[in-house]
C-alpha cells in the first residue's frame, strides 16, 4: 500500500566537485557518481545496497540523509531524516567525552523537542538496556570499550530520538568475525522489537543474505538489479549480481 511507503528515491543523479582542477582553471568540474537511481522503501523493511567498494553505496546514503544535496531527481521521505550508523565506530566518538555524555547529545540538539535533564537520563538508560551495555559503562571514554561495544554505542546514539529510519553503512566490516555476528543479532533484534526501518549497506553478500528482505545491488553509481534477496539469491538476473555471488562462494 502507497502509505506503508517511507522513502522514495526517483531518478537521483548526484554529484561532486573534481578538486584536482587543472591550473588557471576558475571553475571545480563536477563529477557524477550516482546515475538515475530509484528505490522504494516500506514500514519495517531492511533494505540492503550491496556491491563492491566505490560503486555509490556510501553516496546514495549521504544523499538521503542530506550530507550530498549536489543532486537531481527527487528524495521523498515520510518522516525526518534516517540517522545514520557508520563504519568505524572509533571515529564516530569524541574521544574527549564519556559514553554517557555521548548519548545525551543528540537529545540536547534535539529542534523537535526540549528535553529535561531527567528525560534524557532516563533515555539514556533505556537505550543502554537496548544496546545491551551496562549502565557502569557511562562513566567510560571511547578508548576504555572493545569495537563492538562501541559500535553499541554508535547504534545507540542513532536510536536517541527514536528515528523511524536508520541507515548502517557497513557497521560490522570494522569488527572481527565473532563480533561482527554479535552487532548483526542486535541490530535484527531492534528491527523486530522496534519496527524500525534499516537500509543496510555492505559489500558482503552474506551478511546481505542474513538481514534483509530486499536487494540493491549497484555498479558504477547504478542499479544493476533490485527485488526480494532470496529471490535474487536463488534467480540472478544482471551478471555483475552473480559474479558477487560467486566470488562470495554463495553460487558456483
Amino acid at each position: 500500500m502507497e502509505n506503508d511507503v517511507v522513502l522514495r528515491v526517483t531518478n537521483l543523479n548526484v554529484f561532486y566537485k573534481n578538486r584536482k582542477r587543472k591550473l588557471f582553471s576558475k571553475k571545480d568540474k563536477k563529477i557524477q557518481a550516482l546515475f538515475d537511481v530509484s528505490l522504494e522503501m516500506k514500514e519495517g523493511e531492511v533494505l540492503a545496497i550491496a556491491g563492491e567498494s566505490g560503486c555509490g553505496k556510501s553516496t546514495l546514503a549521504r544523499a538521503i540523509v542530506g550530507i550530498n544535496r549536489d543532486y537531481n531527481g527527487e528524495i521523498w521521505q515520510k518522516y525526518e531524516r534516517p540517522q545514520m550508523v557508520f563504519q568505524d565506530p572509533y571515529n564516530s566518538l569524541n574521544p574527549a567525552k564519556k559514553i554517557g555524555w555521548l548519548l545525551e547529545e543528540p537529545l540536547k540538539v534535539d529542534t523537535q523537542r526540549k528535553w529535561t535533564k531527567e528525560e534524557r537520563k532516563k533515555r539514556v538508560e533505556e537505550i543502554m538496556k537496548e544496546i545491551e551495555l551496562p549502565l557502569s559503562m557511562l562513566d567510560r571514554y571511547p578508548s576504555q570499550l572493545s569495537g563492538g561495544q562501541r559500535q553499541r554505542v554508535c547504534i545507540g546514539m542513532a536510536l536517541m530520538r527514536n528515528p523511524k529510519v536508520l541507515i548502517a553503512d557497513e557497521p560490522v566490516s570494522a569488527l572481527d568475525v565473532t563480533i561482527q555476528a554479535q552487532i548483526m543479532e542486535l541490530l535484527t533484534n531492534l528491527h523486530k522489537k522496534l519496527g524500525i526501518s534499516i537500509i543496510f549497506i555492505s559489500h558482503d553478500l552474506r551478511v546481505v543474505y542474513q538481514i534483509s528482505d530486499n536487494c540493491l545491488v549497484m555498479k558504477n553509481g547504478r542499479v544493476v538489479e533490485y527485488g526480494n534477496t532470496r529471490e535474487m539469491y536463488k534467480n540472478p538476473k544482471a551478471d555483475y549480481t552473480k559474479q558477487l555471488l560467486q566470488a562470495a562462494g554463495i553460487r558456483k
